[in-house]
C-alpha cells in the first residue's frame, strides 16, 4: 500500500509509504493522501492528523518518472494532474480538522510544499528542506503559493532560485517550521502537538482554524470583520463557566 492510516486515539497518523522512492508523489499516492485528509476530515472520531513519511524521507516531491507521460500531446492528462496537484495543496486549508506535519530526510520540491500546508511543522534538524527543481530545468509552480504567502517575497525567491536545500534551524528561523527536534524525536513531537490539538473542542477548533484561513489573506478591516463573525458564532456553541451563570 502507498499510504498508511492509523489511529492513535483521536489522532489520525497518514503514512506516505514509497520508501524506496523517498514518499515521492506519484498520480495514485496524490490521489490516495488527497482522498485520506478528506476522509479525516469527514470522520467525527478524528480531531486531528499527523501527516508523515515512512523510511528515510517526508518526501521527495513529485515522481518525475511519469513525467514523460505528461506532454502537450495529451493536455487532458496534464491538466488533470495539475488538478490534483493543486487539490493536495489546497485541501489541509479546507480542512476543519488541524494537520501537523512531521518532517524528516528530504522534503523537496512537492514535498516541501506539502510540509509547510500543515497547519503545524516539526521538522528534524538534519532535515533536507527546499526547492531543487530549477536544477531539473523545471518549475516550482504549484507549491509558490503557499511560500511565498508563509515567507515573503525576497526569501522565498531565494529559496526556488538559488534550489540549494536548508537544514531545520533555518527552516525554523525563517518561520518554516514550528519545532526543530533530533530526528528520533519528530514523530513524537508532532503527536504530542496533534493530541493536545485534538483535546479543544472540535467546534471551536474548526471555527479557529476556519477563520484563521479566511482572515490570513484580507486587510484589516476585512480581517476584522471575519474576526467579529466568528466571535457572534462563538456565543452560540460556548458554554459558560459556573463562574459565568450567575453574571
Amino acid at each position: 500500500m502507498t499510504l498508511l492510516t492509523e489511529d492513535r486515539g483521536a489522532v489520525r497518523v497518514i503514512t506516505l509509504n514509497r520508501p524506496d522512492k523517498h514518499n515521492a508523489l506519484n498520480t495514485a499516492l496524490t490521489q490516495a493522501l488527497l482522498d485520506a485528509l478528506r476522509a479525516a476530515d469527514a470522520d467525527d472520531a478524528v480531531h486531528a492528523v499527523v501527516l508523515t513519511g515512512a523510511g528515510k524521507s517526508f518526501c521527495a516531491g513529485a515522481d518525475t518518472t511519469e513525467f514523460s507521460a505528461l506532454t502537450p500531446e495529451d493536455p487532458g492528462a496534464v491538466t488533470r494532474r495539475a488538478d490534483l496537484t493543486t487539490a493536495l495543496h489546497l485541501v489541509v486549508s479546507q480542512m476543519a480538522k488541524p494537520v501537523v506535519a512531521a518532517v524528516r530526510g528530504n522534503a523537496l520540491g512537492g514535498g516541501a510544499g506539502l510540509a509547510i500546508a500543515a497547519d503545524l511543522v516539526v521538522m528534524a534538524d538534519t532535515v533536507r528542506f527546499g526547492y531543487p527543481e530549477l536544477r531539473h530545468g523545471i518549475v516550482a509552480a504549484v507549491v509558490l503559493a503557499n511560500l511565498v504567502r508563509q515567507l515573503g517575497r525576497k526569501h522565498a525567491f531565494e529559496l526556488v532560485a538559488m534550489a540549494e536545500p536548508i537544514g531545520g534551524e533555518r527552516a525554523l528561523a525563517l518561520g518554516l517550521a514550528n519545532r526543530v527536534v533530533p530526528d528520533a524525536d519528530v514523530l513524537d513531537t508532532a503527536l504530542q502537538m496533534a493530541e493536545r490539538l485534538a483535546g479543544w473542542s472540535p467546534i471551536a477548533m474548526a471555527t479557529t482554524k476556519r477563520t484563521f484561513h479566511r482572515a490570513a489573506d484580507l486587510s484589516l478591516g476585512q480581517a476584522l470583520d471575519v474576526g467579529r463573525d466568528a466571535n457572534v458564532m462563538m456565543r452560540g456553541f460556548r458554554k459558560p463557566a459556573p463562574t459565568e451563570r450567575g453574571q
